[in-house]
């Protein structure tokens, strides 16, 4: 295994895991709007992560829906509206302004797109 593909996997554990704690420990609010940070930066260590995996394979994509889409083609990814969705909150979150919609996006975070995450992740580390 590639270092490149080693520590992207790493990276990806490790951002989950914090996503996955602050999930858990969110208790009002403020939290909440901890947590909506947490799942921007995951998101973005998982979509750069898998760019990195797919380059392994001699794949090259350049945004995060490119990368999503070729992943899903090699069969990589599960799931295509749950990732597709969870693009769709990452970009809202930093154009939220609304408490009651920063509310359904955590929602998500917890009911959904977490466990997607986590579920792709375990998948990604028996590809690799």
């Amino acid at each position: 295994m590639r270092e490149e593909v080693r520590w992207a996997l790493k990276r990806m554990k490790e951002s989950m895991a914090s996503l996955a704690d602050g999930v858990r420990r969110s208790k009002d609010d403020l939290d909440q709007d901890g947590v909506i940070k947490r799942f921007e930066f995951t998101f973005e260590v998982f979509w750069k992560g898998l760019k990195a995996l797919l380059e392994d394979k001699g794949i090259l994509k350049n945004s995060p829906k490119d990368c999503l889409a070729a992943a899903f083609r090699a069969g990589l990814l599960g799931e295509e509206k749950a990732f597709l969705d969870m693009l769709e909150d990452r970009n809202k979150t930093a154009h939220i302004y609304d408490e009651e919609e920063a509310r359904k996006v955590f929602q998500r975070i917890e009911k959904s797109h977490l466990p997607a995450l986590l579920k792709a992740l375990a998948r990604l580390q028996k590809a690799f």
